[in-house]
Formats: structure tokens, C-alpha cells, sequence
């Protein structure tokens, strides 16, 4: 059965309805691309008795783009035939859309990637009027760029300036932002309506061209050699260079994509902009980024870490302990996704500035017209303060978001758990301690689960779930569904002191203040953190989440060790941060001051007390060893906790590493950079780092007999 289906009415209006068979969505597949190949020249061999085209399509969205699984199997040297199939697409575009018949395309949903670029074909574009609907080329989010034409195009649509922010941060926009640019023509309210507007729209326009095609048509903006335009694109890949790190070929390559098209014939522009997607989508980065943001992702959103069997579950109400920093954000997180939540703390004062948090959130969205001010007091009214614990009888869910101290999360769960509801579940928001442990003050140790949010809650995307010794399957089924529906993407983990993302993004900051003790400059190791790819360096990250909390943590798990009778081995890097807090007074950011000052006014700045309070090293410093060891020492810590069962998928260490700990997007994640890297390089160069940093670099068995066996982890 072919994925397109090709109906001539009565007034020879030929509709193509995209319906690839046993799908849920259209791609560009094989077969499709041998349908169109064949059907366009059909329509062009038989256009005398044609009066326009319809393309439309049977599923619930039009249609979602490049087949990526074949993308992901690309070699080098399958360039040749890669760039031959994309400039074959090309010219069944072209031919379409240079019937001399007009062509219309009917968005009955999401049009993404080369799903944009097949609506761009058509000379009138018309869309369902429903906000959900997503349209736009998000390729450089994959690595790649848009090569079916959308860089070509939107360039000449829009103009250089405009297009820049689809194609080079791959923004997405819905129909009435894409009506107000003029790259949709109508909206319809149905998909009858929309057909109907379609027929009158070809027998109102018999002989439609694309404007690129009219003599008479100019560049929007002007073209690069614009004295205007030429000025800020002589400074731009400077700029983006500085963003990207040199990281990222994908938006290097649109930008220059975009410039040596803007100054070429069309056709000439979609042969330039297929080099460079032929380039990419043989290249190592694509590979990576496409794993992480497509695959890896599409197994979250597929629940594939989700207990089978259980029923879908939504809490009524949900409590929450601990007014602070965590406990203001979670209580926002649950009232902008319209989930009510009673927010408790040891006085009326200390809950009330928790709900505060989320009237300035609310303030700054009122300011940029995301919020009305009626949507923002409904959204409050959703957060109720309190000092009395009472509160939070009849919740389904509570979290504590107490003090990171055994005691007092134990006496809160003792106070609050007999106040849930029928089969209602207990979460602690710990980022450390060991979820089986904290569930021991449990009278219901099954209905206890970790839900470890991250700083600041309304920005960071990732909760890690964590299973205690005892968690049932359906209290983890209804802690994930609870994320989802907070709009948050989860990863499940087993319990472990530290769990995952914690223990990672430990050995990280750890590093960077073992360099320090080394001797290494401050500024040196910062930009090693950055330019391998990280937000921030492990100085300046440490300082924003507290040494000071780094200190209390290690006490309690001293205690803890000491409480089981067993040893307690000092971390690397850990006399650092008791120097720092101790000696130095200097707990990070929120404490006044820590590897950086933070003046009032102005940017902060490393201390220059640093190079005094640890020495200054040797000055011939191998960069690139550094940015090595930062890196490693992530993606190290990972395989251990692959191979221990804290981490049970590859899915969940990619995301988890990504959006928990910031690990490079360029790689794919923490175990994908050992794919990345292989594993037999990656042994050799772990076995090189230990021998001269010592045993923390030794790679586990797991990566091992990866090497040996030429295994990829997946």
C-alpha cells in the first residue's frame, strides 16, 4: 500500500493524503520518497487537465519529517548516496511547486522538521486554529540543519535577520504566530473548513507561483552585502562560536548556509544547503544529539521506565513540607500545572514568602504577556500557606523538602504520613540520602518513594525517581505519572547514596576543586568546564548550590557509615570545600562569597585569595587533559552506576546526565560519549588518566568488556 494516496475530484483538483501505512505519523521514508518521486512527475506529465493540488494527511498530525533511524546509520562514506537522495527530494519539491497549478497544504497538526519543509512547497498554507499545534525546523537540535529546502526558503520568506531564530535555535511557533509572520496564509476551524478553503483558494488562484519564483521579488531585509546586514554578520560567527563553544556544527553550518544561499539562485541555495546537511548527517554529533533528543527521549515520553499494568493516576491535592528554596519551587510547579497544594512551614510568615516565590514568577509573566492577571491569581489561589501540619489531611501525595538531615526528615514523615489519603504516597525530595534509609520512619515503606527535584524547580526540566528496597510498583507508577503531569521529564534509578545524578555531578565539582588543590589556575579550570561542553565550570557551580550544603551532607553520611559501623573514605576534593567553609568563611554564593566574590553591583569574579589559599601549579598545563578529566569523571561515574543497577537504562543515564547535570549535549549524554569516544579509546585514555591521577579514572568492568567484545552501550 502506498503512504500516499492520489484522488482527482470532479473539478480536477487532486488531493495527495499522506497515510503511511501501520504508522502513527508520516516520514520520509523510502517508500514515501518513491511515491512522490513517481506521483509528482505523474501530476506534472498530466497538468494540463489538473486545476490545483491539496496536500493533506490522515493522521493526527501532517507529518513529522526525516526517517532518523537511517540517518543515525550513516558512514562517511555513504555521503554521496545521502546527498543524492536529499537533491531527489529536492527536485520532487520543485517540480511541485512549479506546476504553474496552485498548491495548497492543509495542517491538520504538528509540521516539523521535513514536515515544515513539504508545507513550504505549496504556495498557500492554511492551518487548524488549535495553540497545541507545533510548526518549525527544530534540526539543529538534532545536530542537524534544515535540508529539504527550509533554510533556502524561510530565508526568503522572512529575511535573514527573521529567519535566524527558527533556523539557528530551531524555534518552534503555532498557527497564530505563524499567521502573523505570513508563513501560514489562513486558519481554518475544522478540517472541513480547512478543505474548503482549500478549493476556493485553487479555483480563486489558477496560476499560483512561490514568490521566490516571481520575477519581481526581493529579499525581505535586503540581501548580505546590505551594509546594514554585512556589519552584524561580519561579527556573528564570532559570536556564535562564543555560544557554542565550537561545540556545535549545526548552527555554524545553517549560518553559512543561510549567507551563501541569500546571495544565489534558488536552486543554487538548495544545492549549497544539501552539502552541508550531507556534511552533518554523516558526522558524529548528529549522532549523538539525535540518540539523546529523539530516541532517548521518545523511550521517556513512551513511559518504557514506567511499571506496566498500573492505572493512571492524578493526585487531588498535594502537600508539601518545607517552605524554602525547593519547597517554594515544587509548590509552583504544582499550581501552574493547576494541581492544588497546601504549602506548610513553622510559621505562617516562612510559608507565606514560600508562596511569594511564585508571585514573582507570575509578576515577570504578567510583564511579557504570558499571564493575565486574572490567570495569575487563579494560578495562586491554587497554593495554600500554613503553619498548621493539619492542613495537609486528605492529600494524595506529600513531599518533604525539608533540611537535608536524617532526624528531621524522619520526625516530619513521622508528623505528616498518617495525614494522606486513602492509597495516597510520601516523597522525600532528598538529593542524597539513601531513600530505603529515610523510609525506615515510614509506617508505610511501600508508599514511599524519592522525588528528587532540581534548583530552580520552575527551570530545570529533569525529577529523578527514586525506588526504595520496598517502593511498590504502583507507587512508582503514580510518582511518574505525577511528573508527567507537572509537564517534567522523569528518570527512574534504584536507590544509592547520592543515587545518580548527585553522585555524577559530585565527581564533577570534586575535579575541578582537586585541580584547584593541584595548583591549576582558577580561570584555566573554569574554561576547561566550559569548553568541554558544560554550562558552567565546577567552581562557579558549586558556588551556587553551597558548600556549605556539600559539608552537611558529608556529616550525615559520616554518620551514617559510622552508625552501620563501617569506614568513611574522604572524597577527592573535599578538603577543599571544608578549607573553603571552615578556614576561609567562603560557603558560596548565597553565603556572600565563595570561589567567586559577588559585588552588589557588577559581574562576579574568582577570589583572588584563591592562588594564595592553594599555590599556583606548573604553567605548561595540558588544557585539553583537563577538559578530559571533567568529562571522564563523569562518564565513569555513570557506567559504575550502570553496572551497579542504580541506572537500569540507557535512556534514563542520557537525559538524566543532559538535563540533570548539564553533561555536554554535543555528546549524547554520559554513556553515549563513551560510544562517542569507543570504548576501546575511552579504556586506553581512562587507564592513561589513572595512572597519573589515580584510581578514580579506572574505568569499571562494564566499559571493559564493552572494548573487549567492540560493544556499544545502548
Amino acid at each position: 500500500m502506498s503512504p500516499i494516496r492520489f484522488e482527482k475530484d470532479a473539478s480536477h483538483i487532486v488531493t495527495l493524503t499522506f497515510d503511511a501505512p501501520g504508522a502513527q505519523v508520516n516520514t520520509m521514508s523510502a517508500a514515501w520518497c518513491e511515491a512522490l518521486d513517481e506521483i509528482v512527475w505523474r501530476l506534472d506529465a498530466d497538468k494540463a487537465t489538473i486545476a490545483g493540488v491539496i496536500l493533506a494527511s490522515a493522521k493526527k498530525t501532517f507529518f513529522a519529517g526525516a526517517e532518523l533511524n537511517d540517518i543515525i546509520q550513516l558512514k562517511a562514506e555513504d555521503g554521496p548516496a545521502f546527498f543524492a537522495g536529499i537533491e531527489r527530494i529536492k527536485k520532487s519539491f520543485r517540480i511541485l511547486e512549479r506546476l504553474g497549478r496552485p498548491v495548497v497544504a492543509c495542517l491538520n497538526g504538528a509540521a516539523l522538521g521535513g514536515g515544515w519543509e513539504l508545507a513550504l512547497c505549496a504556495q498557500h498554507r492554511i492551518c487548524l486554529d488549535e495553540a497545541s499545534i507545533q510548526l518549525g525546523l527544530p534540526e539543529v537540535t538534532l545536530g542537524l540543519l534544515p535540508g529539504g529546502g527550509g533554510v533556502t526558503k524561510m530565508v526568503r520568506l522572512l529575511g535573514l535577520e527573521k529567519a535566524f531564530p527558527f533556523l539557528v535555535e530551531g524555534r518552534l511557533f503555532g498557527p497564530r504566530e505563524a499567521a502573523k509572520l505570513g508563513l501560514v496564509h489562513a486558519l481554518a476551524s475544522s478540517p472541513a473548513d480547512m478543505m474548503d478553503q482549500a478549493r476556493a483558494w485553487i479555483v480563486a488562484h489558477p496560476t499560483a507561483k512561490q514568490p521566490w519564483d516571481e520575477e519581481s521579488y526581493r529579499m525581505p531585509g535586503g540581501l548580505p552585502s546590505t551594509p546594514r546586514l554585512a556589519q552584524a554578520l561580519a561579527m556573528a560567527p564570532a559570536m556564535l562560536v562564543e555560544k557554542t563553544r565550537g561545540l556545535y556544527p549545526a548552527p555554524e553550518a545553517i549560518l553559512a548556509a543561510v549567507v551563501e544561499g541569500a546571495q544565489v539562485d534558488v536552486n543554487t541555495a538548495l544545492r549549497i544547503e544539501t552539502r552541508y546537511i550531507t556534511k552533518l548527517a554523516c558526522g558524529q554529533n548528529a549522532k549523538n544529539m539525535i540518540t539523546a533528543f529523539f530516541f532517548n527521549m521518545t523511550a521517556i515520553r513512551s513511559d518504557a521506565s514506567r511499571p506496566k499494568g498500573e492505572p493512571r493516576w492524578l493526585p487531588g491535592k498535594v502537600g508539601i513540607l518545607g517552605a524554602g528554596m525547593m519547597g517554594s519551587g515544587i509548590a509552583w510547579a504544582n499550581a501552574s500545572r493547576r494541581i492544588p497544594c497546601v504549602l506548610n512551614d513553622v510559621s505562617i510568615d516562612k510559608a507565606a514568602a514560600g508562596k511569594s516565590y511564585s508571585s514573582k514568577l507570575l509578576a515577570r509573566r504578567m510583564e511579557d504577556g504570558r499571564a493575565t492577571e486574572r490567570e495569575a491569581a487563579a494560578t495562586l489561589a491554587l497554593i495554600e500557606p500554613t503553619a498548621d501540619i493539619g492542613k495537609l489531611a486528605g492529600c494524595d501525595l506529600i513531599i518533604e523538602a525539608v533540611f537535608e538531615q536524617r532526624a528531621l526528615k524522619a520526625e516530619v514523615t513521622k508528623r505528616a504520613e498518617p495525614l494522606l489519603g486513602a492509597n495516597g504516597i510520601f516523597a522525600s525530595n532528598t538529593s542524597t540520602l539513601p531513600i530505603s534509609g529515610l523510609a525506615q520512619a515510614s509506617k508505610k515503606p511501600a508508599n514511599f518513594i524519592g522525588l528528587h527535584f532540581f534548583s530552580p524547580v520552575d527551570k530545570m526540566r529533569l525529577v529523578e525517581i527514586i525506588k526504595g528496597e520496598e517502593t511498590s510498583a504502583a507507587t512508582l507508577a503514580k510518582a511518574y505519572d505525577y511528573v508527567v503531569a507537572l509537564g517534567k521529564t522523569p528518570i527512574v534509578v534504584n536507590d544509592s547514596r547520592g543515587f545518580f545524578t548527585s553522585r555524577v555531578f559530585g565527581t564533577f565539582v570534586r575535579e575541578g576543586a582537586v585541580m584547584l588543590k593541584e595548583g591549576i589556575a582558577p580561570a584555566m579550570i573554569e574554561n576547561a568546564g566550559k569548553y568541554a561542553g558544560m554550562p558552567v565550570g565546577p567552581l562557579a557551580v558549586i558556588d551556587e548550590t553551597s558548600m556549605l550544603l556539600s559539608l552537611h551532607v558529608m556529616e550525615q553520611t559520616k554518620a551514617d557509615f559510622a552508625a552501620a559501623g563501617q569506614p568513611y573514605v574522604a572524597q577527592p576534593g573535599d578538603e577543599v570545600f571544608e578549607r573553603m567553609v571552615q578556614e576561609f568563611k567562603r560557603p558560596g554564593r548565597a553565603g556572600g562569597g565563595g570561589f567567586y566574590d559577588y559585588p552588589a553591583e557588577g559581574r562576579k569574579s574568582l577570589w583572588p585569595g584563591l592562588a594564595k589559599a592553594f599555590g599556583r601549579g606548573p604553567a605548561d598545563v595540558d588544557f585539553e587533559e583537563l577538559k578530559d578529566r571533567l568529562l571522564y569523571r563523569q562518564a565513569i561515574e555513570t557506567a559504575r552506576c550502570l553496572e551497579e543497577d542504580v541506572l537500569t537504562t540507557f535512556h534514563d543515564a542520557n537525559i538524566g546526565s543532559i538535563l540533570g547535570i548539564g553533561f555536554p549535549a554535543w555528546t549524547g549524554g554520559a554513556l553515549q560519549f563513551i560510544n562517542h569516544v569507543g570504548a576501546r579509546k575511552f579504556v586506553q585514555r581512562a587507564e592513561a588518566l589513572a595512572k597519573k591521577h589515580g584510581p578514580r579514572f579506572d574505568p569499571p568492568a562494564i566499559v571493559r568488556d564493552k572494548a573487549v567484545n567492540g560493544e556499544l552501550f545502548r
